[in-house]
């Protein structure tokens, strides 16, 4: 009998994923490699491929070029309100409150917030937040997707259930097997919190629960149900490398529908990297593929905060990973394997899903592009081959996990893409989220870090702090306080207004020459349960 998957695949809400990542994704991955001449190499998660290379111009010379381009010698003002920009930072805003009793136990996480703020048209970030409803915990997770939207989509509506099906007892998945068998209803595994403008694939829905449903059969098979012991990072590591795989997979088979055939390609030839967090009591496990980052924020006795690092980039900045690269290939390919601090030249995270192109062998490549559809047949990405390709696969969705112990001391945990790292230092994300969260400001010396300020600056300086203490409470959601300062704080570490209007009213063609797609997730703990956590231990 046909499964029920709407118990597990939500329906799409607002919008068809075709209008979401539908020709936008083909778009973005018609033009990867002929990408506009104005978008420094540095903010692309791809170099182009050098065939194409001399459409891209670095960003020393990118007002040489829009000059030459004809855009305005005398830029015209043109700044938002106040309440113009609160809108746009608050389109995407989220909220959720874990209830003082969930009828299992009390919750050791009190609620979190998320928001984003899209740099590409369309977005390439997407969130999730869901609660596990078989077993005890919460999973958070973002993902940043590039070549487009497709893979990070499939990503964040997939993932969680491959994490929930993989900590399920043996009981339990043979119960939910044996639903699925007599045409039953089937436990619901996962409470999602979306917001509405984070979807979920209609059509794609039947194709993900039929990988879903092989990946618990192979686990009821693997599993004899003698041991009731799961490991978490076992569970995460099995999860984050079976959807990888299933990805791979269905690309590579294929759909008789020409829509899902195109889909599961697209999903394929982009990809995403992933940063996830469950929370079951005090036990933190952070699983983390790319270079998106999880920090911990920490109060310390004085009242002061202090960041704690949770996760690793997997990037060329990473020894490790270089390191690990190298040892997967031969010596030979040592000075090609990472060029321009990028895998193969091409690619900046070290750890991605999807990419087939930097994991599937020249022939499979091939013979996939030419059996597919029209739309990927003239897709100048699909067609050229990573340079000094001679052993893959050169990428691997496995996660790094980190196991951390909650204390009463740890008050929040940040989830964010690369996007506010790259804006922002992590001792300044963990200071701001903890003085909002606390309304607390610590008045310290301004620092004007060697600039030369007159008694009427630094006049404006102390009015700014006194203003900053009085609207600190204006935002209402702790990730969008965060976004605020990460696209208009000034030189001094103030929100400049005038500095924020300007970035918001940036036209979506020179948005990514000054940041990229920034997703924020603030988890806050609750102390008092993790306290008592810890009182029933000793």
């Amino acid at each position: 009998m046909p499964a029920p998957t709407q118990l597990f695949f939500p329906l799409v809400r607002n919008c068809e994923l075709s209008r979401i990542c539908g020709t936008a994704c083909y778009c973005h991955h018609k033009h990867l490699c002929c990408s506009p001449p104005y978008i420094p190499q540095n903010r692309l998660r791809y170099t182009p491929h050098p065939a194409y290379a001399t459409f891209c111009r670095p960003r020393e010379n990118w007002w040489q070029y829009t000059q030459g381009r004809r855009y305005a010698s005398t830029p015209q003002k043109f700044y938002l309100t106040p309440p113009q920009v609160n809108s746009i930072l608050k389109a995407n805003e989220y909220s959720f409150k874990v209830p003082e009793f969930d009828g299992k136990n009390v919750s050791s996480i009190l609620g979190f917030d998320s928001n984003q703020l899209p740099a590409n048209a369309p977005i390439e970030d997407r969130r999730s937040a869901a609660t596990c409803l078989q077993t005890r915990g919460m999973l958070l997770g973002v993902f940043d997707g590039h070549a487009g939207c497709a893979c990070s989509q499939a990503v964040s509506e997939r993932l969680f259930y491959y994490i929930a099906v993989s900590l399920l007892p043996h009981e339990t998945l043979l119960e939910i097997e044996n639903a699925v068998e007599s045409g039953r209803a089937l436990l619901p595994i996962l409470q999602w919190h979306k917001h509405p403008n984070d979807y979920f694939s209609k059509e794609a829905s039947k194709l993900y629960f039929n990988s879903l449903r092989t990946y618990w059969q192979e686990l009821i098979d693997l599993n004899t149900g003698e041991s009731t012991d799961i490991d978490v990072k076992e569970a995460l590591i099995n999860a984050f490398k079976r959807l990888d795989n299933d990805i791979s997979l269905e690309a590579q088979v294929g759909d008789p529908n020409s829509f899902l055939n195109y889909l599961v390609l697209r999903v394929a030839f982009s990809g995403a990297t992933a940063c996830v967090a469950h929370v079951d009591g005090v036990d933190l496990h952070v699983a983390n593929t790319g270079d998106s980052r999880a920090m911990l924020g920490v109060q310390e006795e004085d009242g002061s905060w202090s960041a704690v690092t949770l996760s690793n980039d997997h990037n060329a900045q990473n020894e490790r990973e270089l390191e690990r690269l190298k040892l997967e290939h031969p010596k030979n390919e040592a000075k090609s394997v990472v060029k321009q601090d990028r895998l193969l030249g091409l690619l900046m995270p070290f750890r991605a899903f999807g990419d087939v192109k930097f994991k599937w062998s020249i022939d499979l490549q091939k013979r996939v592009i030419e059996s597919g559809p029209d739309q990927l047949n003239d897709n100048e990405y699909t067609k050229f081959i990573p340079p000094n390709y001679h052993t893959p696969p050169y990428l691997t969705a496995e996660p790094e996990v980190t196991y951390h112990r909650l204390r009463p001391q740890d008050k929040f945990l940040v989830l964010a893409t690369d996007g506010l790292w790259e804006t922002m230092h992590r001792q300044d994300v963990v200071r701001i989220v903890g003085e909002y969260l606390t309304g607390m400001h610590h008045q310290q010396p301004i620092a004007v870090g060697g600039y030369k300020v007159t008694l009427g600056q630094m006049h404006g300086l102390l009015t700014e702090r006194r203003a900053k203490m009085s609207s600190v409470f204006e935002d209402q959601n702790a990730a969008t306080h965060l976004i605020h300062h990460a696209v208009g704080n000034n030189e001094f570490g103030a929100v400049d207004h005038e500095r924020l209007s300007k970035m918001l009213s940036l036209p979506e063609e020179l948005a990514r020459m000054y940041r990229g797609d920034i997703t924020i997730i603030v988890v806050q703990f609750n102390s008092h349960v993790v306290g008592a956590y810890q009182n029933q231990e000793q």
